[in-house]
């Protein structure tokens, strides 16, 4: 998967697989979580948001079940 690098709040880059359905984020503690079931429009916002941390925190953190992988 494909990582883009962010400055927004504790995230650090973001990355999404469209057929898995699976959303990684790194933060800036060096830790990596993935999200699955996010939707290819949950992404398409998140992504393009210019409040990235709010939308993350507000519409993904606690929506979908989470991983921690690293």
């Amino acid at each position: 998967m494909e990582m883009k690098r962010v400055s927004a709040g504790s995230l650090r880059a973001i990355g999404y697989d469209e057929s898995n359905r699976l959303l990684r984020v790194e933060l800036g503690n060096g830790t990596l979580v993935e999200y699955s079931g996010v939707s290819s429009d949950t992404w398409r916002r998140f992504s393009s948001s210019s409040s990235m941390w709010s939308f993350f925190r507000d519409n993904i953190e606690e929506n979908y079940s989470e991983r921690q992988v690293r």
